[in-house]
């Protein structure tokens, strides 16, 4: 299969690698410095072995223009979501009437009701495509679903180190993942190495991923705190649980229910020790966060659904004004005229 990677940053570069080193023919689309150490050194990936590190260097084509590599049997989206409107004007010239697209990106993504039989009919996600360019760029039936539960660096352009974890899931938005493209695409994934699980619903595994995700993230970004600093303090914690059990209220409305409890998670989570989340990563090197993505679409399907989310849109409005005020965040105003709050219990004391 030609499969090219769009995003070849830490997540994306670990999965070209892994494909190029299972016999795959991939390419990839790299911007700057990236872009020219893959073109001039080839892409190197890090892996940690019971022998020590071992290191590879795989020589895929890398361009900058989707028009240099043609039309494609699978394109992988591993861009940051606030650049996918940036993609969407750009990817055409990679699909093909057939070309399948791995969706492998953090949050809820544009297709996300597509195949999702369970919701209510005709919920929008405005704060994943403002204004349809996504969705007209890549139809929701040419995409499988991916979650990805695996950490990755880029500690340098052009090199991958892989951290931890190495379990992908993949399924298709209608349901399953016994369908030709979607195994072609299993297969070669378990060939370059990953631990693929297929689901019969990958809607629900988004959101039990950003049921965690949501609160983490975002409480890391205004605090400057690593997860461990985070989970420690009481107050904090318990805020975060509140966000989450507003969040599987919103969950049940649209046919995904969470089997967990926030505790449960929270003890998960904590056991994987001190890490800094990537949004947090985000802040600290200057680039655009994935608010919308994470906390804005579900603030949008509650208002949606009529759930009351208070502490969601206490969580979402601090993040964004911080990172407004860095110039970090120029997104969605689905949060701005909270609709549950009556008007009479306002005002000044």
């Amino acid at each position: 299969m030609k499969i090219c990677i769009y995003g070849l940053g830490a997540i994306g570069g670990l999965i070209a690698a892994r494909l190029a080193s299972g016999g795959e023919d991939v390419s990839a689309i790299a911007r700057g410095a990236t872009l020219n150490a893959v073109q001039r050194d080839g892409l190197r990936l890090i892996e940690n072995t019971v022998h020590g590190e071992h290191e590879i260097v795989l020589n895929i084509q890398a361009c900058e223009q989707p028009a240099q590599l043609g039309v494609q049997d699978v394109v992988i989206l591993a861009v940051k979501a606030t650049g996918l409107a940036d993609v969407a004007r750009e990817i055409a010239p990679l699909l093909g009437p057939n070309t399948t697209v791995l969706s492998a990106m953090n949050g809820v993504p544009w297709w996300f009701f597509h195949g999702l039989s369970a919701a209510p009919r005709n919920l929008k996600l405005t704060s994943a495509d403002p204004d349809g360019s996504i969705a007209r760029a890549i139809a929701a039936s040419a995409v499988v679903g991916c979650v990805v539960h695996l950490s990755a660096s880029m500690p340098q352009p052009g090199v991958v180190r892989h951290i931890a974890g190495n379990r992908l899931i993949v399924g298709e938005p209608t349901g399953g993942a016994a369908t030709p493209r979607a195994m072609l695409i299993i297969d070669a994934l378990r060939k370059g190495g990953f631990d693929v699980d297929e689901t019969d619903t990958i809607q629900q595994d988004i959101w039990f991923k950003l049921w965690g995700n949501m609160t983490l993230n975002p409480v890391s970004a205004i605090t400057g705190a690593t997860s461990d600093r985070i989970l420690d303090d009481d107050y904090v914690r318990h805020f975060m649980s509140r966000c989450m059990q507003e969040a599987a209220d919103v969950g049940e409305r649209i046919g995904l229910p969470i089997d967990s409890d926030p505790v449960s998670r929270h003890a998960l989570t904590r056991k994987l020790g001190s890490f800094r989340t990537s949004m947090l990563q985000d802040v600290e090197a200057g680039k655009a966060v994935e608010l919308d993505a994470m906390v804005a679409t579900v603030l949008e399907i509650a208002q949606q659904v009529q759930v009351a989310t208070p502490n969601i849109e206490s969580l979402f409005g601090l993040a964004r004004l911080h990172a407004s005020v860095r110039g970090l965040y120029h997104g969605a105003t689905v949060a701005d005229k909270p609709k549950h709050l009556d008007a009479n219990r306002t005002g000044a004391r």
